[in-house]
């Protein structure tokens, strides 16, 4: 066309041509991602209209703001412009825009919707995204910032089996956010079926986009969130304990298998669960060199009777050589009762002062450093846990652990893994000891006078022999 309607640059053109049914983008800031994604809905809509049927968009959006953001600034101005344009091919209805609302039971929240409406019928509905919308509204869907949207997984758990359900498409932008969420790894899957589109500040630039990318880059003033933003790059959070790269280094497939458990001494850690928390039982396995988990066992809203059976479980087939169990508030009676059942010499009650959590983690993050221990591979929420926990140092210079991110508790998994290898590190080690004989050829503990004989001997648990004999 000489004069179009609406411009779109070449990488919105191709994002609005591909037709396939699972698509999923990441582009720079500024470079009119949501703009390109609502000129696609647009356009399917209104050729619904011509050809007389009726077709369904729901827009998820990170807020309120920016689903009435979207609305504005990208369908109205759009869907006018191409009524405009279709309206001198077939005569057609003028859509309406409207406001509304939507009460999420899950969350006892009211959100407003923004809506497009057409007189077929047709409809496309734009509000702040959370698990309930995602049920709530079927047809094609478009999750937008995805990469920023809070719990972006029990989101995804929603909303995929819905637009899924009859063959709607499904649409994913955003710029990265770091590694901890499902964007990130619906954009790095291999071969996951998805078509996937990336335009950095770079190419949008050299396909038309109208921005000075040194003054850009001046303004901002933090190259991290240069790179991420505009570079879209992936950058894990400076103040993560554990990064994805040292989670991901210690991955093994075959970790997390209790039919490969070899008979040798395991350590436990136990994060007991109060009310809907998490309970968590980690099982690693002394493999002489390194730790090996052999069970992650976690359990949501189960009574304390059950989290006893579980651990008893455990105990029945395992050689359990010592427990570590969260003694903090609800946890002092599980651990009395255990130090009961299995004696003081296996279990041990750990208070989760401040002090202690980072002597804790410390101890697990320096086992996974020195590649000495193996966990499951594959599990992005044993992932997501175990990243979740930032360390944070407060006005007085004290250091603390907190746990942020996307988990389905207050990251116990990790801090079962902490109390498991706090667990080994306080476990009885081997001592070597040289025979002394009684003058007369005969070794006093019944060997022979050889200053060269060596024997290995484990003390007796529970009798708190840290030296050599």
């Amino acid at each position: 066309m000489d004069n179009p309607v609406i411009t779109f640059l070449p990488y919105q053109k191709r994002w609005l041509q591909d037709a396939s049914r699972f698509k999923i983008g990441m582009f720079t800031r500024r470079g009119g991602k949501t703009f390109g994604a609502c000129g696609e809905i647009a356009d399917d809509c209104f050729q619904a209209e011509i050809a007389g049927r009726k077709t369904r968009w729901t827009i998820l959006s990170r807020s309120e703001a920016t689903a009435k953001e979207a609305m504005e600034d990208a369908l109205k101005p759009i869907v006018r412009g191409f009524y405009a344009a279709y309206n001198r091919i077939a005569t057609l209805g003028a859509p309406e825009f409207e406001e509304g609302e939507f009460y999420a039971p899950e969350l006892d929240a009211t959100y407003k919707t923004h809506e497009v409406r057409f007189p077929t019928g047709s409809r496309i509905t734009a509000l702040s995204a959370s698990p309930d919308a995602a049920r709530g509204f079927g047809g094609n869907l478009l999750l937008d910032e995805f990469g920023f949207h809070r719990d972006s997984r029990r989101i995804w758990g929603s909303a995929f089996p819905v637009a899924a359900r009859g063959g709607h498409k499904i649409r994913v932008i955003s710029t990265p956010n770091g590694k901890g969420n499902k964007f990130y790894e619906l954009m790095t899957a291999e071969d996951n079926g998805w078509s996937r589109h990336h335009v950095d500040i770079y190419q949008a630039v050299k396909e038309g986009l109208e921005v000075d990318i040194d003054e850009l880059r001046a303004g901002m003033a933090d190259e991290d969130a240069w790179a991420q933003e505009f570079e879209l790059k992936w950058l894990d959070a400076a103040s993560s304990w554990l990064d994805y790269d040292l989670i991901a280094s210690c991955e093994e497939m075959l970790a997390g298998d209790p039919g490969r458990y070899t008979g040798k001494p395991v350590y436990v850690g136990v994060d007991i669960a109060a009310r809907t928390d998490l309970f968590v039982i980690v099982v690693l396995e002394d493999l002489g060199d390194r730790l090996m988990t052999r069970e992650v066992i976690a359990k949501k809203r189960i009574s304390f009777a059950e989290q006893d059976a579980l651990l008893a479980s455990v105990f029945e087939r395992y050689h359990v050589l010592r427990v570590a169990m969260d003694q903090t508030g609800m946890g002092e009676k599980p651990v009395e009762d255990a130090t009961r059942r299995y004696g003081a010499s296996r279990i041990n009650g750990v208070l989760f002062t401040a002090s202690r959590k980072l002597e804790l983690a410390t101890v697990l993050k320096e086992r996974m450093q020195d590649r000495e221990l193996a966990i499951p591979g594959g599990d992005p929420v044993l992932r997501a846990d175990l990243h979740a926990i930032r360390s944070r140092v407060g006005p007085t210079g004290i250091r603390r652990l907190v746990a942020e991110g996307e988990t389905d508790g207050h990251a116990d998994r990790f801090w079962a893994f902490a109390l498991a290898t706090g667990a080994a590190e306080a476990a009885p080690t081997e001592y070597a000891y040289r025979p002394v004989g009684d003058g007369r050829g005969r070794d006093v503990l019944g060997g022979p006078d050889d200053n060269e004989s060596r024997s290995w001997w484990r003390p007796p648990l529970g009798t708190g022999l840290r030296g050599g004999v």
